[in-house]
Parts: C-alpha cells; sequence; structure tokens
C-alpha cells in the first residue's frame, strides 16, 4: 500500500479550476519532485494534502486512510504530514530551542527533557547546533529555514511536504538548505517537493510530476524527465534551464548536488 494516494482530486478558486483531476501515490521513502510553471497549481496541490485547502473531489489517503476534508482531528493528521513553506513563521520571542519545542509539548504532550535532547540532535542534523539559543532575529534566511524543517521533522511525520523552501532565500543561501533535504533524501524520509531548482530536482528525485494548468501533464523516474521528456509541453518548459553541471540523477548526501 502506498503511504499517500491522491485520487482524481479537484479544486478551484471563485469558480476557475486549479487542480483538475490530480492522481498519483506516493511510496513509503520515495522522493516525488513536482515542477511546472508559476500558477499550474502546485502549491494548492500541497496545501490541500496538508489539509489547509478543502476540496471539491477526489479524495487523500494517508496510510489508507481518507484525510481529505476532515474537521474533527485534522491536527492530529497534521502532526503525520510536515510541511516547510517559503516563509518560516517562527516565534519572534523564543530562540530556536523553545520554536522547536512548542509543537511536540503541546500538540503530542511529550516532556520537555525528551524533548529538548531530541532537539539538540537535530539542530546538528541541520548544522545549527550552535545557534539553541539563538533568536530567529539573529539567524539568517538559510538558517531559519533549516529550523523551520527542524521544527517539522521534530514532530515526526511520516512524509515531509517542501513548498519552495528556497524562494525567499539570497542565492549564497540556498545550497546550505538544499544540503539539508538531500540528506534527508538520504535518510529514506518520504518526501514531496515543489521547486523550481531544476539541477537539485534532477539530483534528488526518484520521480518527477510535471505539472501545468492544473493538471499532471508527465510523471517520469527523475532522470528520465530531464534526458527524455515525453511531452512537447514538458521539452518547452525544460529548455529554459540548463543543466551542464549536473552528471548524476541521485544526490551525494556530503555535496548536495
Amino acid at each position: 500500500m502506498a503511504l499517500l494516494e491522491i485520487k482524481n482530486l479537484e479544486k478551484s478558486f471563485d469558480g476557475k479550476k486549479i487542480l483538475d483531476g490530480i492522481s498519483f501515490d506516493v511510496n513509503r521513502g520515495e522522493v516525488i519532485v513536482i515542477v511546472g510553471p508559476s500558477g499550474c497549481g502546485k502549491s494548492t496541490l500541497l496545501r490541500c494534502i496538508n489539509g489547509l485547502e478543502s476540496i471539491q473531489g477526489g479524495e487523500i489517503l494517508l496510510d489508507g486512510q481518507t484525510i481529505s476534508n476532515r474537521t474533527k482531528d485534522m491536527h492530529k493528521v497534521r502532526q503525520k504530514i510536515g510541511m516547510v513553506f517559503q516563509s518560516y513563521d517562527l516565534f519572534p520571542h523564543k530562540n530556536v530551542l523553545g520554536n522547536l519545542l512548542l509543537g511536540p509539548m503541546k500538540a503530542q504532550g511529550r516532556k520537555k527533557e525528551d524533548v529538548t535532547a531530541e532537539t539538540k540532535e537535530l539542530l546538528a542534523t541541520v548544522g545549527l547546533a550552535d545557534k539553541v539559543a539563538f533568536y530567529p532575529r539573529q539567524l539568517s534566511g538559510g538558517q531559519k529555514q533549516r529550523v523551520a524543517i527542524a521544527r517539522a521533522l521534530i514532530m515526526h511525520p511520516e512524509i515531509m511536504l517542501f513548498d519552495e523552501v528556497t524562494a525567499a532565500l539570497d542565492p549564497e543561501m540556498v545550497r546550505e538548505v538544499l544540503d539539508v533535504m538531500a540528506g534527508l533524501a538520504q535518510r529514506g524520509k518520504t518526501m514531496l517537493i515543489v521547486t523550481h531548482q531544476m539541477e537539485f530536482a534532477r539530483a534528488i528525485a526518484d520521480r518527477v510530476i510535471f505539472m501545468d494548468s492544473g493538471k499532471i501533464q508527465e510523471e517520469s523516474q527523475g532522470g528520465e524527465f530531464f534526458t527524455s521528456p515525453k511531452t512537447d509541453r514538458a521539452k518547452r518548459f525544460l529548455q529554459t534551464f540548463s543543466f551542464e553541471n549536473v552528471r548524476q540523477n541521485k544526490v551525494d548526501a556530503s555535496s548536495g548536488l
């Protein structure tokens, strides 16, 4: 059984269809990258999966259980689906440790001493072991985004959703965030990633989903999409990118790309 199942998903805003019959599965340990032009519905898709947007048709299942349009216990579902956004949304009055402790203590009832030890280990994993006592205003954009990733991971989600997490970063900060995501992929974390970083997508993806106009136009194995796109629309999309520096289909966690 797939970990996540998307079945004929339909979503509209003000009568305009944003998602039109989206269907695909995500297996455990799989990294799926969703690419496509701006406005094609990629971010809306992730928001629907995490219950931040309702849907007008279709079904979303996690571990075989329907999670779409649930209201009573969606907070429990979101603990299984970690999501990292473009904006960091860290609490400015709490330091890094405080930002990470809040979720597991309040939502999961875990003990502070237990979570604190795990938090410090997790911060070391994302390269921020020395920033435990820092406040968001003392961190760079890339560091804030890595804190946001750690904050999602501390909840022990079954799948991680990444929505253009490097879009708001300066170019020199993008690499440090992508390195963290690459490391998660190497450790077998199930991930669904929306990105415009095509070289990163080619390096990390087990599978690529190409969207346009609210529909899946093409679905391929990671490297295959970039070397042998099937549709003319995908070929036109890829013509705007250069892949001269990418020589592999899988990412090396030590280098990131």
